[in-house]
């Protein structure tokens, strides 16, 4: 399955969050081999948003907020580098709409 409705990509949660060293779980490190950066968060963006595009969702548990689904795939990052990741969406029970949750590297 595809997302094919509205999605919610806070950009809080890519220059608060992924782009920010962190003393555990830093992703900023992972992403920036690939050129996303605190000074371009929207290239980040645009790669969420073309990796929706053409990847399919495994869903993956069900609550009181929603469905999560893990979509796995490649980001193309603008220095020609690309990082397999996994993405989790996160369809809100109240709106249907597919929440951006986070990513992490691909093993």
């Amino acid at each position: 399955m595809k997302i094919s409705e509205q999605i919610i990509i806070s950009l809080d949660k890519l220059t608060k969050y992924l782009l920010i060293p962190q003393k555990q779980n830093d992703k900023s490190k992972f992403l920036a081999s690939a050129g996303f950066t605190q000074d371009n968060p929207l290239e980040l963006l645009s790669a969420l948003q073309e990796l929706i595009e053409h990847t399919e969702l495994i869903e993956d548990i069900t609550n009181e907020y929603g469905t999560f689904y893990r979509l796995e795939g490649t980001l193309r990052g603008n220095n020609h580098h690309s990082l397999a990741v996994v993405t989790i969406w996160l369809k809100q029970a109240i709106d249907e709409k597919y929440r951006f949750i986070t990513l992490k590297p691909k093993k």
